[in-house]
């Protein structure tokens, strides 16, 4: 936190997502270990009642948390309830209702003023209904685009993230039908740009290598199956490249996975949802994290829905939810790493003078 000393643990808040979902029931599992506490202070954005209710329905007895009022209130090392609304709110676990949207608003709302304000270091959202969520103050396709807008950031990147493998999209969530005309030789490389910039600060890696996808099938077979790699993505590319970035391709996508070449590369730039969606979810489900790069705040989320299907029956799996958190507590560390690192010259060069 801006106002703390460089020892305080990270405070993360934690937005409990749609109320009908696993969001509240991941987010118990993977605090109940009251270990995990002495490495980050964790703030829930959402209600006592809510989570009260889920402790009855999950029959959880040592999930123990502090009820604040304010960011003045955050006790370091204990779980911190911060109540956005203190009345009863109608759950109905398993289904999606206009209820489960709104207090999902809410929460996220009142996380993100305190981001934006510095009380706390990182949000980690609770899956959130893409339909029931939307109002007036919530036009958006889901999270991520919300948070560009609250931050006031225009080449944002839906960036995620695991131990196996690191993959951004160019295009999120619109229609397979929109994506080429979406496509452009600047947009790629400010989309490219950001991913280096978030792999140096977030992810301590000085000098990244980057793969870039293709958009046709085999890459567009040299213009036979489609011409916007040579028209749009190689030249950005090669634009990147000649700026000194490790920066390769295009490929085409299904070689590139099938005989594993991500694993030579820091991170790969998908050019649509699915593309790079499908093979990151099929290595790694249960320990993916969606994390939103090129914001001024730190923002990851488990990689899953709300999963109406399972929610309030005990099946939820938190490890999705772990990594976030995880991801969240080690991107604060590094942003601050880079930060005294960019400072460390300019301050030897200060004592040279002085």
């Amino acid at each position: 936190m801006e106002n703390g000393s460089k020892d305080d643990l990270p405070v993360i808040g934690i937005t409990i997502g749609d109320l009908n979902g696993i969001g509240t029931e991941v987010i118990i599992k993977s605090l109940i270990d009251n270990r995990i506490t002495k490495q980050f202070t964790p703030v829930i954005y959402g209600s006592t009642k809510t989570l009260s209710f889920y402790r009855k329905a999950l029959k959880v007895d040592n999930f123990n948390y502090i009820h604040v009022k304010n960011e003045k209130e955050f006790i370091p090392k204990k779980i911190n309830v911060l109540n956005v609304w203190d009345h009863p709110v109608d759950i109905t676990m398993g289904k999606s209702t206009p209820e489960g949207g709104e207090y999902a608003f809410k929460a996220l709302e009142k996380a993100v003023s305190d981001a934006k304000e510095g009380h706390i270091d990182a949000i980690v959202t609770a899956p959130i209904n893409k339909h029931n969520i939307q109002q007036e103050d919530f036009n958006f396709p889901g999270h991520t685009e919300y948070l560009a807008d609250r931050c006031s950031v225009k080449n944002e990147l839906m960036f995620l993230v695991s131990d196996e493998l690191r993959v951004a999209v160019m295009t999120g969530h619109i229609p397979l039908k929109d994506v080429s005309s979406k496509l452009s030789k600047e947009s790629i490389i400010k989309k490219l740009e950001v991913m280096i910039n978030s792999l140096k600060h977030d992810f301590g890696i000085k000098k990244p290598r980057i793969a870039v996808l293709g958009l046709n099938p085999h890459a567009g077979e040299m213009g036979l199956l489609g011409d916007e790699e040579e028209k749009i993505i190689n030249p950005a590319v090669i634009e990147l490249k000649n700026k000194g970035n490790l920066v390769f391709g295009p490929f085409a996508a299904d070689g590139f996975f099938g005989t594993a070449s991500f694993k030579k590369f820091d991170a790969v730039l998908a050019m649509y949802h699915d593309q790079g969606l499908i093979p990151f979810k099929s290595i790694a489900f249960d320990t993916g994290v969606n994390f939103t790069a090129g914001l001024p705040i730190v923002r990851t989320s488990p990689d899953h829905g709300t999963a109406y299907d399972i929610a309030g029956k005990d099946e939820a799996n938190p490890s999705s939810m772990i990594q976030a958190i995880f991801a969240a507590i080690d991107i604060v560390k590094n942003r601050k790493e880079y930060k005294t690192f960019e400072a460390a010259p300019l301050n030897e060069e200060n004592d040279l003078k002085e």
